[in-house]
């Protein structure tokens, strides 16, 4: 393949990429940059890839605490492996396509149609309502906006 035809070949992917783009800005209600949200899905699909594992302590945590420690041994470990081949799989998916909106994605979990939200809820696999351990984030250091 000569130089000209690979050049042509990346223009085009790349006017592909920035009509997807700027159809898919018109089309969510998120006042957010496109690009900003561009970003965060690419994050969270690296952060996803990389601490998906952790669903395999998280999972039998709150197993135990909503059911007790024998379904927690059984039923959270099962759940735990899971998540983490879901998580792991959709942050593959985010890092693909962090570029273009997807359906059924968008920010607000009540809303529809296309957009950069996340795919799997929660988005993280820690937040600071779902802290087993206080490992990531210590109670002391979150404010209660109450």
């Amino acid at each position: 393949m000569s130089f000209g035809k690979k050049a042509m070949m990346a223009g085009l992917l790349m006017a592909a990429i920035f009509c997807t783009v700027s159809a898919s800005a018109e089309e969510t209600r998120v006042t957010r940059p496109v690009w900003d949200q561009m970003t965060e899905k690419f994050g969270r699909g690296v952060a996803n890839i990389a601490f998906g594992p952790l669903e395999l302590l998280m999972k039998p945590y709150d197993v135990a605490n909503d059911d007790g420690a024998i379904p927690a041994l059984t039923y959270g470990v099962f759940k735990g492996v899971i998540y983490t081949v879901a998580r792991e799989l959709v942050g593959i998916t985010d890092v693909v396509t962090f570029f273009m909106p997807l359906p059924d994605c968008p920010w607000d979990e009540m809303d529809g149609g296309w957009g950069y939200g996340p795919i799997m809820r929660p988005a993280w696999v820690v937040d600071p309502g779902h802290n087993a351990f206080n490992f990531f984030f210590n109670e002391q250091t979150i404010v209660d906006a109450r």
